[in-house]
This record gives structure tokens, C-alpha cells and sequence, in this order.
């Protein structure tokens, strides 16, 4: 059996020795190309998803995170670290192309770790993979108001906002502070005030809140029902993180935008306005109703592309490894150049997807 075994591997070994440099160069690149083919083809589709689901859509729009920019140079600089390693090569120079190769390495982690500094920076402004667009549960006004020394405050998109300014960060610190005893409710265990604070006064549907027994009631005989002590949850929950109208954070039409058929709403009274018009109750429902479809996308699309990156990222490994135990050299770097071809794609496809977003998103 052994021989047997023997006799097929010289075999193999002798037609593989017979096919000519040429013709194996020629099927690796043909490899290289397919895969590249293979994935413009599936982003081809998922831009083209994003685009045609924009159509009669809610959609919101936002500026790209600063790190995603941070992360385009790490590629960029790294692709001409590539470049520079495959010149070292061909002049058969083995110190500077380790150099040029562990900085093409180094790059590209720098990479993955900035686009998921990107990833986090949407979180923090509010852009979440599963999000709605606008606030419904819980939100100021609906059912609950809070009066602050006397007058109450109002909310004007995200901006909590007291006697005709925007609240100061020490008297929204109060706010926060006061509704946080609301933020978690059991129906076996009403609501009680732990951190009585006078200068607030809590109003539900215009009614102020009275306190009774550590208990909340209405009208001073009806206590708070436990459907409605969950919606003064939900707004504590809301005041906490800073949100008013919006789940995105930052100021309307400054820091992101709703457009619908793709063309951009206006923000004003609490309401969207669409062609110069409060958008009609039944788009009111459907907008309240929508989910945060371009962030979806946006997850998706990057994601996708950074586990290409990594995927790609521990063959560059290897091609590394290989080129501090000397494989390359002026006459064999065949798998160093298909490597930089195919990390080349990767960077021009991040700026393809980037221009995208910049310009469609």
C-alpha cells in the first residue's frame, strides 16, 4: 500500500513539474480573479439593495464616523507599504522588504482596529444596527411632563429645553438625576420616590403627580395605573440617555437628517414636515413604525468587507512569515504579488463603499 502511495505522489510530483511557470502563474491569477469578480458581485448587490430599499422609505442620513477616515489611510498607507515590499523584491533587497512587509502587516490591523473605533463612535451618537427612527415609547409630553422650578420644561428634538433655552449641564444633570428612580418598574411593586427633589413637579396628562404612602397617584385618590407607570419608565430611560424625539443623538439637520422619497424632511414643532406640510397622520404612523434601515445597511455592508479584511489579513500573515525565512527573492514572488493584488481590491473597494455612503447614505 505504502509503495502504492509512493508511486501516485511521484506521479503527481512529475505532472506538477511539468506544467510550465507560465501556465501556473496564469491559473493563480485567474484564481485571484474570480474571487474578486466573485466579490464585487456581492456588494454590487447589497448597494443596490440600499439603494432601491431608500425608495419609499423613511431613511436617515448622517456624516461617516471621523475613524472610518483614519481607517482609509491605515489601508491606503498599507497598500503603498505593499507596493514598496514587491519593488524590494524584485531588486532581491531581503532588509527592506521585511520592513515594507511588517508595516503592510501592522497597517492593516490598524485597519480593523479603527473601523470598529468607527463602529463605536456610531453607538455613542446613537446609530444603532437595530434601531427605530423616532421615539414613541416613552416619549416627552405624550403622557408625562416634569415643571422645574416652577415652569415646565419642553423638548425641542433632542434638546431638553427650559424657559426658552436649552438646559444647562448642571440643571439636565438634576433632570436626569430625578427621573432615574423611574427607570425600572415591577408590577408587584409600585413606583416609589426614593430622591424626593421639590424643585420637580411630575404632571401626567396635565394632572400633577401626587405623592402618597412613597406611591404615585392622580387627582389624589386614583393611583398610577401600571401600564403607566412602564411609559414613565420608558421616558426615564429616554431623559437618561439624552433622547427627546429622536434615538439618534446630536441636533436635526445638523448631525443627521430623515428623508422620505428621498427628499429631505423638515424639522419643526415635534413634527416632520414634508413638502412644507406635516406629513400625514398614516406616514406619522409609518415613520414611527420604521426601523433605522440605512444603519442596517451601513453594519451590514462594512462588516462584511472587514471580515474579507481579516480573512485576508492572516494570509498576509503567512505571505509575512514567508518573506523573514527569505522565499522571495528577484525571481520568486509570485504569491507576493498576487497577495498585494488582492489587498489592493480590498483598499479600492473601502473607498468605493466609502464614496458611497458619503454620497448616498
Amino acid at each position: 500500500m505504502s509503495s502504492e502511495n509512493e508511486k501516485k505522489f511521484t506521479e503527481k510530483r512529475n505532472f506538477e513539474n511539468e506544467i510550465s511557470p507560465e501556465v501556473k502563474e496564469k491559473t493563480k491569477k485567474n484564481l485571484v480573479y474570480v474571487g474578486i469578480f466573485s466579490i464585487i458581485m456581492l456588494f454590487a448587490g447589497f448597494t443596490s439593495g440600499y439603494y432601491v430599499s431608500m425608495g419609499d422609505s423613511f431613511w436617515l442620513k448622517y456624516p461617516m464616523p471621523f475613524f472610518f477616515w483614519v481607517s482609509t489611510a491605515s489601508i491606503a498607507f498599507s497598500s503603498l507599504a505593499f507596493t514598496l515590499a514587491i519593488r524590494s523584491a524584485k531588486k532581491n533587497q531581503q532588509g527592506p522588504l521585511r520592513m515594507w512587509m511588517a508595516t503592510t502587516l501592522i497597517l492593516g490591523a490598524g485597519f480593523i482596529y479603527f473601523q470598529f473605533k468607527g463602529y463605536g463612535e456610531l453607538v455613542r451618537n446613537g446609530f444603532h444596527a437595530v434601531n427605530n427612527l423616532v421615539v414613541t415609547d416613552g416619549r416627552y409630553g405624550d403622557y408625562f411632563e416634569v415643571k422645574y422650578q416652577g415652569d415646565f420644561i419642553d423638548v425641542d428634538g433632542n434638546k431638553f429645553v427650559y424657559r426658552g433655552k436649552e438646559m444647562n449641564a448642571h440643571d439636565f444633570k438634576l433632570f436626569q438625576d430625578y427621573m432615574t428612580q423611574f427607570k425600572t418598574v415591577k408590577q408587584d411593586k409600585p413606583l416609589t420616590l426614593t430622591y424626593p427633589m421639590p424643585q420637580f413637579e411630575l404632571y401626567f396628562n396635565h394632572q400633577p403627580i401626587l405623592i402618597k404612602n412613597k406611591k404615585l397617584f392622580v387627582n389624589d385618590s386614583t393611583q398610577l395605573l401600571f401600564t403607566d407607570e412602564i411609559r414613565l419608565s420608558q421616558l426615564a430611560v429616554n431623559v437618561m440617555d439624552g433622547r427627546g424625539d429622536f434615538f439618534a443623538r446630536g441636533e436635526y439637520g445638523k448631525d443627521f437628517t430623515i428623508f422620505y422619497k428621498k427628499q429631505q424632511l423638515d424639522y419643526k414643532d415635534r413634527k416632520l414636515w414634508y413638502k412644507g406640510k406635516p406629513i400625514k397622520p398614516h406616514l406619522q404612523v409609518k415613520a414611527m413604525e420604521s426601523a433605522d434601515s440605512a444603519s442596517q445597511y451601513l453594519y451590514l455592508i462594512t462588516f462584511v468587507h472587514l471580515l474579507h479584511v481579516l480573512i485576508a489579513l492572516l494570509y498576509l500573515l503567512k505571505v509575512v512569515t514567508a518573506s523573514f525565512r527569505g522565499r522571495f527573492n528577484a525571481v520568486n514572488h509570485l504569491s507576493l504579488r498576487l497577495s498585494a493584488m488582492f489587498w489592493h481590491f480590498l483598499g479600492l473597494l473601502w473607498l468605493a463603499l466609502l464614496l458611497f455612503f458619503i454620497f448616498i447614505h
